[in-house]
């Protein structure tokens, strides 16, 4: 048997980690024709099948399972060497995984993530944007986007610097047909939009006055996990929603929306970056995580 090329030894643990030959050709930047070549040609030499491969799932079969378990820590341990080589370098190249929610998206795209491509032409950024709170070494992300209190504690975390803030919005058709309310009790009396989280548990409205925190149960008939459809349907005037301030701001510059409870609704901790400990980040990632403290301080 031919000894196995680096890359077909990623391609079996892209297609382990992500249980899905189009996913990890995506993450791989191949053809899911070319990555399945490449498995195909690995197990032919190895004489064994690796995955079980159906038209809705792939999964290790015991033999894949027990080989991914032996190779992950050797391919580990060489790209670790490799990117000791590649710190070396003058100038950062290749490409950085991002994972982070919609709303941490938008807020650094363009003072971090577009000035960072700016500084370092040979980087490339993937940044993936989901609601799901992923396990970002398991799928592959060298860094993540979150809210603070959302980072996992096992993780290097470094505060982004700008606050976050909760926004509590209407309609002014809405408020103009029901009572503006005065204090969070007073939202049990109207339509709300209920929030979803990622876990599929429902997310309870918070809010804070001196000292005071409330974590509300609203009632309403829409459930939805999509922060720019609950904005759709506020803005279509039937029923009060929950936000992160950043995503309804001009809304309510434009008098689209208006704010209620604004002083039960304090600045809270902001996004942090985080990442695994490494003992050898890439030249990348290191840039990346500098320009991040740069912003932060402002």
């Amino acid at each position: 048997m031919r000894d196995a090329a680096i890359r077909d030894l990623k391609a079996v643990l892209a297609v382990a980690r992500r249980r899905s030959f189009r996913a990890a050709a995506a993450d791989l930047d191949m053809s899911t024709t070319a990555l399945s070549h490449s498995i195909a040609r690995l197990e032919a030499g190895l004489g064994v099948r690796l995955f079980h491969r159906t038209t809705r799932s792939v999964s290790l079969t015991g033999a894949g399972d027990s080989f991914v378990a032996q190779i992950a820590p050797a391919v580990a341990d060489i790209d670790d060497a490799m990117e000791v080589v590649r710190a070396q370098r003058d100038t950062p190249a290749g490409m950085l995984r991002i994972n982070a929610s919609r709303v941490a998206g938008c807020e650094v795209i363009g003072p971090l993530v577009l000035e960072f491509l700016r500084r370092y032409p040979e980087m490339q950024v993937d940044l993936v944007t989901e609601e799901r709170l992923v396990d970002i070494v398991a799928e592959g992300f060298d860094l993540g986007i979150r809210p603070a209190h959302l980072v996992p504690s096992d993780m290097i975390a470094l505060s982004l610097g700008r606050p976050q803030r909760y926004a509590v919005v209407a309609s002014p058709d809405y408020l103009r047909a029901h009572p503006m309310p005065r204090v969070p009790a007073d939202l049990l009396a109207h339509e709300c939009i209920r929030v979803r989280l990622p876990n599929g548990t429902p997310f309870r409205w918070q809010f804070e006055r001196a000292g005071e925190v409330l974590h509300l149960d609203v009632r309403g008939r829409l459930v939805l996990d999509e922060a720019d459809v609950a904005r759709l349907a506020v803005l279509a005037g039937g029923m009060i929603g929950f936000f992160v301030e950043g995503s309804v701001l001009a809304d309510i510059a434009a008098g689209r929306l208006i704010r209620v409870l604004e002083d039960w609704t304090p600045p809270r901790p902001g996004f942090s970056l985080y990442y695994a400990g490494r003992r050898n980040p890439s030249a990348g990632m290191a840039a990346f995580v500098a320009l991040a403290r740069e912003v932060a301080r402002g």
